[in-house]
């Protein structure tokens, strides 16, 4: 008997499924694991928690390769994340969803237009919001508009933010990755809560200047 058509595009997708699912749980377990070892310590945080204690919506705006420890230090508390519309995209929406992050799919390459749209009624209605301004393919430490955007049709602030540790590894892609080692101590900066003035070169210089290096110091940046 010959298979119907369609059926291998169908068992391909079961297979992918299958696949996706257990990614997410090993390794949303490992994950867990790790990142319970770490031990953080935060600067310069009032001006945010005055927009949270004031219910006044805000975007943390962080280098992608710092994601990992400003994730997991932030989870829980209902933020909404962009994410890539990208297939390993959908690891990391479901894995972050299980650490209490909304969602929102696009990104400055993909899905830009729906993905801006998204981020600014959320915004509206009184929500904080994540982005990775350099995501998802860089270069690292260059901010695209997306953000500006957002600030000026909101008019929330930009909260700055990055992580800083010494023992940790860096991967070999193009964001140099951070992953803090077990038990190892991470230093959360925030910047000052700022409205974007306009969306030229200008600005987004401004709000790279206000995040800090996306690569630590003697780590050589890698090719998209």
């Amino acid at each position: 008997m010959t298979a119907p058509a369609g059926a291998p595009g169908r068992e391909r997708t079961a297979a992918e499924e299958r696949r996706v699912r257990w990614i997410v749980r090993l390794g949303g377990l490992l994950l867990r694991l790790l990142a319970s070892t770490w031990r953080y310590t935060e600067v310069n945080a009032a001006g945010w928690r005055a927009l949270r204690d004031e219910r006044k919506p805000f975007i943390f705006t962080l280098w992608h390769g710092h994601l990992m420890p400003l994730t997991w230090r932030r989870r829980g508390e209902g933020i909404t994340v962009m994410i890539s519309e990208h297939r390993d995209g959908e690891i990391i929406a479901r894995i972050v969803e299980g650490w209490g992050y909304r969602t929102v799919r696009g990104s400055t390459s993909r899905g830009a237009g729906r993905a801006l749209l998204g981020m600014v009624r959320e915004l509206e209605s009184g929500k904080e919001f994540a982005i990775t301004p350099d995501g998802p393919r860089g270069p690292a430490g260059e901010a695209q508009p997306g953000v500006l955007l957002a600030s000026q049709r909101s008019g929330a602030a930009i909260v700055p933010m990055r992580a800083d540790c010494a023992r940790a590894w860096h991967l070999g892609s193009w964001d140099r990755f951070m992953v803090p080692k077990p038990f190892a101590r991470v230093t959360i900066t925030y910047g000052d809560p700022w409205v974007a003035p306009a969306t030229d070169d200008a600005a987004a210089a401004e709000l790279a200047a206000r995040i800090g290096p996306a690569i630590p110091a003697g780590l050589p940046p890698r090719r998209p």
